[in-house]
């Protein structure tokens, strides 16, 4: 391994034996084994598992609940061993994954610091050296001589996290275990992590919070169902994770004020609309070096009727229009085949999930189809930090029509 690499991780796979049903008998499991019945499935929580972490990364890991994280920074913890692959650790790592491992409720809080210490690895006399900044950081001193089964989770927590920080390790695992401190020690948190990442101290963190990796990390890695999605900046991976949850949560069917009514529906059974598609040209990652969204849409019309493309975009996390256009400018005549692209620069949107809703209307401006769930893209707009107060329109972004979309029939 190459001297600057800390962590190196290179195709591990691990899996777990979920039990089927509850053998209590010798018999019973002579009988299922003679019978080929196993009593259990097999649950793959990680598939060949690769990357690398740099001596100074500040590296976030993110994914949805059961993708497989926690598991992952046990095998680099060496708490699991991998099925397959292999786990290099250059330097001393110090893990800190779940609230309340190594402490024992019935000593004080001065024992379980030098009980946790000695399971880091640490003697006597280095945990001397580093007690009274435990103390210090973690604001417990009036409390160290008192029965961990007595402290509040916040106050457990805050004695754990200032053990693994105060070890002077080469190497820190962290999973998101931090929620549970209040506002002032999370700031205290923050400050910590800030000079970490001055100091170039290699930390592998584990978070939910996208502002987090935005803000702490320099590399950043996602996965998906025991694999990995995506391997970047963090910009990229948040973007990605923002997108993966809005499409699998459905929040991209139906937002609340989103017009869907009777006539609407009465218009779906005549099927006088089929087929309606809409297909993104672009990417649905917007940035600060690509802004623009391009997009194509397409439906049958079985009656001759006249039918013009209403679409609109919703901020998805405040639940607000940004942009609505309801014009006739497209307005097309008699049946067939119809296909439009449109396309309009985002530079004026920062920070935004956007919705891209798209129905059909007739010449009445009545609602004829509406685009399904796999037809409603999410667009997401990356944070624009360069962006002054008067090129900025919200915080959201509001978009005007002002002639910046434009469209082809």
């Amino acid at each position: 391994m190459k001297n600057d690499i800390a962590v190196k991780v290179d195709g591990i796979s691990k899996s777990f034996r979920l039990p089927t049903e509850n053998t209590t008998s010798l018999k019973r499991t002579i009988v299922n084994y003679f019978q080929g019945i196993k009593g259990y499935k097999e649950q793959r929580v990680l598939r060949d598992i690769s990357f690398e972490v740099k001596k100074g990364d500040f590296f976030g890991v993110v994914g949805r609940n059961g993708s497989g994280k926690s598991t992952l920074l046990k095998i680099i913890s060496q708490i699991y061993v991998p099925e397959h692959g292999t786990v290099d650790i250059n330097g001393k790592l110090v893990s800190f994954i779940e609230l309340g491992v190594g402490f024992n409720p019935e000593l004080s809080g001065k024992e379980n610091v030098y009980l946790n210490g000695a399971l880091l690895g640490f003697s006597t006399v280095e945990i001397d050296d580093m007690y009274d900044d435990i103390v210090e950081f973690a604001e417990l001193s009036d409390f160290m001589n008192q029965k961990l089964k007595n402290y509040s989770s916040g106050m457990q927590v805050r004695l754990a996290f200032s053990v693994a920080i105060q070890s002077k390790s080469d190497i820190l695992v962290l999973d998101e275990v931090l929620a549970v401190g209040d506002e002032a020690f999370q700031r205290k948190c923050n400050d910590y992590f800030m000079q970490a990442r001055e100091d170039k101290k290699t930390i592998i963190l584990v978070t939910h919070s996208m502002a987090a990796v935005r803000k702490y990390c320099n590399k950043a890695m996602m996965i998906d169902k025991g694999e990995v999605k995506i391997i970047g900046t963090p910009e990229d991976v948040a973007n990605q994770y923002s997108l993966s949850n809005v499409l699998d949560s459905g929040a991209a069917t139906v937002i609340e004020g989103n017009e869907v009514d009777n006539a609407a529906e009465e218009k779906e059974e005549t099927k006088l609309i089929k087929n309606l598609k809409v297909e993104m040209l672009s990417d649905t990652i917007i940035d600060n070096d690509n802004s623009l969204v391009e997009f194509t849409v397409t439906y049958d019309v079985i009656d001759d009727m006249r039918t013009y493309v209403a679409f609109s975009m919703i901020d998805i996390d405040k639940n607000v229009w940004v942009y609505n256009d309801n014009s006739y400018d497209d307005m097309t005549s008699a049946k067939g085949q119809k296909k439009i692209s449109y396309k309009c620069n985002l530079n004026s949107i920062n920070g935004c999930t956007l919705k891209l809703n798209v129905s059909i209307r007739n010449d009445d401006d009545e609602p004829c189809a509406f685009a399904d769930k796999e037809n409603t893209p999410v667009i997401i707009v990356a944070k624009k930090d360069n962006m002054s107060k008067s090129e900025r329109i919200s915080s959201s972004g509001i978009l005007k029509r002002n002639g910046s979309w434009s469209s082809k029939v």
